[in-house]
């Protein structure tokens, strides 16, 4: 998107944008921020939000400004990409495992030292070793710790061998532990979800206190999600939650039991809505609108018609549609479908992949573009 098209819809109802297309709306994002923020604080905790979730520099400064302490980055692009941006305190929460990415990672330590890192093996290590040593720079790094997700992370029996590896190499400062328990965030029962991340992150905690005994620095335990958020914070030992999706929200969050109900979660507000339009009205008994796979990630809860009480339904036809229909009821007359060229507002099923697709950000207060946000990190995979 160009300067001279972003200036263009400022001013404008969103229901005038052009679709498909996201939207966030700015108070709902303001809340959400202030909310995590006085909850993590009023704990003694601090955060430091994943900016995988919206992918843009600007919103991560908007973090920052709230309070943050930092912000985490999934890979080494998407950390150049924010220090490009003037975003300096960064964690990357994946490995390195290969020379070039090592050489990239230490780019980014060159541009801001207070740049970090998780780490998962000592070859990996010894690769960001060689690559800072190069340079003559040094880095913080975090011992990536597997607490069940069984997708990165050194096995907790493993983590002071690493440890003492770790602090063979010159170039690596050791302060902490990272742990995330990704594979309990969406656990539908709050108990359930908040029994199994209490188990895992023990696991961590028995790693932070083995590592302090043998003398070595551990100043920072990060970890947590958006789904555990109020769960973390009891742990003692944990300093900062990485929390992600509760910036902008979406379906699936919205589907799993909270502290407050068995089957809603609606502590922060879907500050994000992808806009469609009615296409075709030539079926009979739905509408097909303009947003299908190109522009929402599938994987996740189905996204939910906003804005119409829940009398409306989407479906999903093929690449470029999805289908709106009424929803089946039998205590109120049917509701209507919208007319061709009527603009649909969506939560989306999975916000961060769905972020992924587009350019841009629509800033709205009351329904009014104010701002267009750059997705600045889109396609920073590597």
């Amino acid at each position: 998107m160009n300067e001279q098209s972003s200036v263009y819809w400022v001013g404008k109802s969103k229901w005038e944008l052009d679709t498909p297309c996201l939207a966030i709306e700015l108070d709902l994002l303001d809340a959400n921020l202030a909310e995590m923020h006085r909850f993590v604080t009023a704990r003694a905790k601090q955060l430091r939000p994943h900016t995988k979730t919206h992918k843009c520099s600007t919103l991560a400064r908007r973090q920052m400004d709230v309070g943050a302490v930092g912000v985490c980055a999934a890979k080494a692009s998407e950390a150049e990409s924010l220090i490009e941006r003037g975003v300096q305190s960064v964690l990357i929460t994946g490995p390195v495992a290969t020379p070039f990415k090592a050489e990239r990672v230490a780019q980014c330590v060159r541009q801001a030292a207070s740049c970090a890192i998780v780490i998962d093996s000592t070859d990996g290590a010894r690769l960001l070793h060689q690559a800072l040593k190069i340079q003559n720079l040094k880095m913080p790094v975090l011992i990536d710790v597997n607490v069940g997700q069984e997708r990165t992370g050194i096995n907790p029996e493993e983590a002071l061998p690493l440890a003492r590896d770790i602090s063979k190499l010159a170039t690596l400062e050791l302060q902490g532990i990272q742990a995330y328990a990704g594979h309990v965030q969406h656990m539908s029962s709050f108990e359930a979800r908040r029994n199994a991340s209490l188990k895992a992150l023990q696991l961590a905690v028995d790693v932070f206190h083995r590592l302090r005994g043998a003398g070595f620095s551990c100043e920072i335990f990060s970890g947590g999600g958006t789904g555990t958020y109020d769960i973390d914070v009891a742990v003692a030992e944990l300093t900062d939650l990485q929390v992600g999706s509760y910036t902008l929200m979406d379906a699936e969050y919205r589907g799993i039991g909270s502290r407050q109900s068995e089957e809603k979660f609606e502590t922060f507000r879907p500050a994000l809505t992808l806009l469609s339009s009615v296409v075709s009205v030539n079926q009979k008994g739905f509408v097909t609108v303009d947003a299908g796979l190109k522009a929402m990630y599938r994987d996740g809860a189905a996204p939910l018609v906003l804005g119409r009480g829940g009398e409306l339904i989407y479906d999903w036809s093929g690449d470029e549609y999805g289908r709106i229909s009424v929803a089946q009821s039998v205590d109120s007359a049917p509701a209507s479908l919208p007319k061709l060229g009527e603009g649909v507002e969506l939560m989306v099923s999975h916000c961060d992949p769905t972020v992924n697709l587009f350019d841009c950000f629509y800033i709205t207060q009351n329904d009014v573009v104010v701002d267009v946000w750059p997705i600045d990190l889109r396609g920073r995979s590597q």
